[in-house]
Parts: C-alpha cells; structure tokens; sequence
C-alpha cells in the first residue's frame, strides 16, 4: 500500500466553518485562527486551489474576517447546511481540479472536520487533518475524533510538516516566504 503524502500537483486545502458564532467557544480559538491563515497563504505562495465552506451562515455568521481577509479568491467560499464539507459543489470542484489530496482545517473537530474527513476518505480521496489548525467547543472531544479520523485512513499532519512536505525541497521558488510564514505558525 502507498504510504500518503502532500505534493503540490495533487493537494488542495479545505477551511471548515471558521464563523463568526461558532468561534467564540472554541478552545485555542486564536491559535486555530492564525493557523487556519496561515495555511490559506501556504496555498497562495505554492499556487494550490482552496475553498472555505461556511455551515448555515443565516445563523451561525459569516467566516470571520481574519480568514475571510486571506482569503485570495473569494469564489472559493461554499455555503451549506450538511455537517459535513463534502457536500455535490466541494465534490464536484475536487474532481474538475483533480485533485485526490485534501489539507482540512477548521471547527469543530468532532462534528464538521470529523465528518468531512470521513467522506472524504468514503470517497476515495486522502484528507490530511491539520492538527493545530483544528478545535472544538470541548477539549475532550478532539482526541477521539483525531482518532477515529485515522482509523478511517486520515493522516493528522501540522502546519509546518505540511508546509514543508508540500516544497519538498529548499530548492523550490516559494521557500524563503514559507520561512517567514513558518516564525508565524502557532503552538
């Protein structure tokens, strides 16, 4: 069985539900949000697509304007009512991108990045979880989550490892400003 990993040809990066309502209770919510950012600008320096979705925004509000201020194509956000990021228009961009590889970030842990994770994998793509990059209301729902992502066949990664596994080498054009973004990463 190949071992999973992140190349630039193949990856795309999903931010789950980082709205204005739902924030406010997660735990580590500063860390989540500058991370979530900073991945957002990992995928602008290394040209990777990325969509933001947001859950039931008539309620729960908008993304919150950090993560909205980075993001560089505002196309790239999907509204939905489903738990779950996978929804038919996540789907179907995945797939005119080709894109088999899905970086996820975002809230809660246990409900919406769990279950997108999940079908993501029932779907036959990899999801990589961005494990400082993820929370939920309650501390003591990550840890099972995380776990049931990776029985399922998810790879929890961080910021930096995949920052890093996505340049592959200090050769490549985009390596001096992921440095600079990696002395932003927070633990």
């Amino acid at each position: 069985m190949p071992v999973p990993r992140l190349r630039s040809e193949d990856t795309t990066l999903l931010v789950v539900d980082m709205q204005e309502r739902l924030l406010p209770a997660i735990v580590d919510r500063e860390r989540v949000v500058n991370n979530c950012v900073v991945m957002l600008q990992l995928v602008r320096e290394l040209n990777l697509p990325f969509l933001v979705t947001e859950h039931y925004p008539q309620g729960l509000g908008r993304t919150v304007e950090a993560v909205s201020a980075a993001m560089f194509d505002p196309s790239a956000r999907i509204e939905k009512t489903r738990f779950s990021a996978m929804v038919d228009v996540v789907d179907d961009l995945l797939t005119a991108w080709r894109r088999s590889t899905v970086l996820v970030c975002g809230i809660e842990t246990h409900v919406c990045v769990l279950q997108t994770v999940l079908d993501l994998q029932a779907s036959g793509r990899q999801a990589f979880v961005v494990s400082d990059a993820i929370s939920a209301a309650h501390r003591d729902q990550g840890p099972p989550a995380l776990r049931r992502m990776e029985s399922a066949g998810a790879v929890v990664t961080g910021v930096m490892s995949s920052m890093y596994e996505l340049l592959g080498d200090a050769a490549h054009p985009a390596r001096r400003a992921c440095v600079g973004l990696a002395k932003t990463i927070q633990q």
